[in-house]
């Protein structure tokens, strides 16, 4: 039967961490409870370790073939380890002597579980316990800061989750009844399944994934919870539940039967999701929710590999590759948003390349990692699509380059002011901000700013320079 729980030792960290988390915050006074943060933070780093041993051992499965432990989730396992701890280290001021510390550090981890038993489950059934593990924390991460923005962030994340999960579960029932049985496996057995029937149950169950990637047409909630929740929270939402999520419609795409033309479906939510989250984010004003409409876009462009799974040999790697990439990005940009936190809107950046100049560099890497520069920016995106666009999918490619080049002008809406001569004295303009983000420092944030952004350059600096298009066959 494969039943090896060391092989979960990774996600029993994370586990016994959020267990260990609340149950010590709870014996706590307010003004202690960062021991509690230091709990997770330490279950996060033996997690990280378990699962870097864990890469070095073979491929296998485990459970009654229920659960995969191979490159893919043992990459999972890292990134969403590494990724929980940077969230829990840029939120430390924000959420310091807050009544719900240990609660929100407790949450983050379970969510984080949950997040990566999705990216790892082969198992229909294990597939929707992860979802309801991923989701229902988020749910509380949300609306814990209690505002009237997060209240109404909280009901619509809430009401399209439950939404999407009852959608999923109809779809692993019409599976099962199809084909008798719920791992990923059985799906692709031929026999007396009627295709129709298959078809409808598997784009129910992609469904439920889409939400919890935040793509088309599950992504109405995340630019809400990205501005209404508190920052850590946003950092979190929009970058570990995304990990897993796509890593489980890349196995679940890679094992359906050919019933239904799996890679122009993938393709068209892809280029959908890409395009409204570009576009969408070119209105916006306030950072967080424009970073929560520039996910959106990033899931169109992740799912591009998702698209051509099985394949090509290359469109797995580069989904891994792009989502550590990815994750590094996108919490550099959150935790240079926590480090001024005063600074709620794009014109309110004036002058920070000036005063906080490390801050305004990290946030350069980060937002141009995100479009795919410097490391070969948009003319090596150009080359990528050129080599590619007289073969399948070129319609996808010359979708996403028209993309990678909008998304320049939303970002460049942020860099502009934020390298711009600040105000000068007496001018009170629109943008204009006081030194209150100068006199209430938060070095944690600050700490994981500079971490974050080693992150990216290690990575080659972005995503978008991973060779995501040339997955593409």
């Amino acid at each position: 039967m494969g039943e090896d729980p060391l092989a979960l030792l990774p996600e029993i960290c994370l586990l016994a961490g959020a267990i260990a988390t609340l149950l010590t915050g709870s014996f706590l006074p307010r003004q202690r409870q960062w021991i509690a943060r230091i709990v997770a933070l330490a279950a996060c780093g033996a997690a990280a370790t378990a699962a870097v041993v864990a890469l070095a051992g073979p491929d296998r499965s485990v459970f009654a073939d229920s659960y995969a432990v191979d490159a893919a989730t043992g990459t999972v396992r890292l990134v969403i380890a590494v990724a929980t701890a940077l969230v829990l280290l840029l939120g430390t001021e924000e959420l310091r002597g807050s009544p719900r510390e240990s609660e929100t550090c407790c949450l983050v981890l379970l969510s984080a579980t949950g997040a990566v038993v999705l990216a790892g489950t082969t198992d229909l059934m294990v597939l929707a316990v992860a979802y309801l593990l991923t989701s229902i924390p988020l749910y509380a991460l949300i609306g814990i800061s209690r505002t009237a923005r997060a209240a109404e962030a909280v009901m619509k994340t809430y009401l399209l989750g439950a939404l999407f999960g009852i959608v999923m579960l109809l779809g692993v029932t019409l599976l099962f009844a199809m084909t008798g049985g719920t791992g990923y496996a059985g799906s692709s057995t031929s026999g007396s399944v009627v295709p129709a029937v298959v078809a409808v149950g598997a784009v129910a169950v992609l469904a439920g994934l889409l939400f919890e990637a935040g793509a088309v047409p599950g992504h109405f909630w995340v630019p809400d919870a990205a501005q209404g929740a508190s920052t850590a929270a946003a950092a979190f939402l929009t970058t570990v539940p995304k990990v897993g999520a796509l890593v489980a419609m890349y196995r679940l795409i890679d094992a359906l039967p050919g019933v239904a033309d799996w890679p122009l479906l993938v393709a068209a939510l892809s280029a959908l999701s890409m395009t409204v989250g570009t576009f969408a984010a070119f209105a916006q004003r306030d950072p967080r929710r424009l970073l929560g409409w520039s996910t959106v876009s990033q899931v169109g462009f992740l799912l591009l590999p998702v698209a051509v799974a099985g394949r090509t040999p290359l469109a797995e790697p580069s989904l891994l590759l792009y989502l550590a990439g990815y994750a590094v990005s996108n919490l550099a940009a959150f935790a240079v948003v926590a480090a001024v936190p005063h600074r709620t809107d794009l014109a309110a950046y004036r002058g920070l390349g000036t005063s906080r100049p490390w801050l305004a560099g990290a946030l350069l890497v980060a937002l141009l990692s995100l479009v795919g520069t410097p490391d070969r920016g948009v003319p090596g995106q150009a080359h990528h699509l050129h080599r590619r666009l007289g073969r399948g999918l070129a319609w996808l490619v010359i979708v996403a380059a028209v993309n990678t080049v909008a998304s320049l002008f939303y970002f460049l809406r942020w860099l502009a002011p934020t390298f711009a001569r600040p105000a000068r004295a007496g001018d009170r303009a629109e943008g204009h901000v006081d030194r209150r983000d100068i006199s209430e420092r938060r070095p944690w944030a600050e700490r994981t700013v500079v971490l974050a952004a080693a992150g990216v350059l290690l990575l080659g600096v972005g995503a978008g320079s991973l060779p995501i298009l040339g997955a593409i066959p």
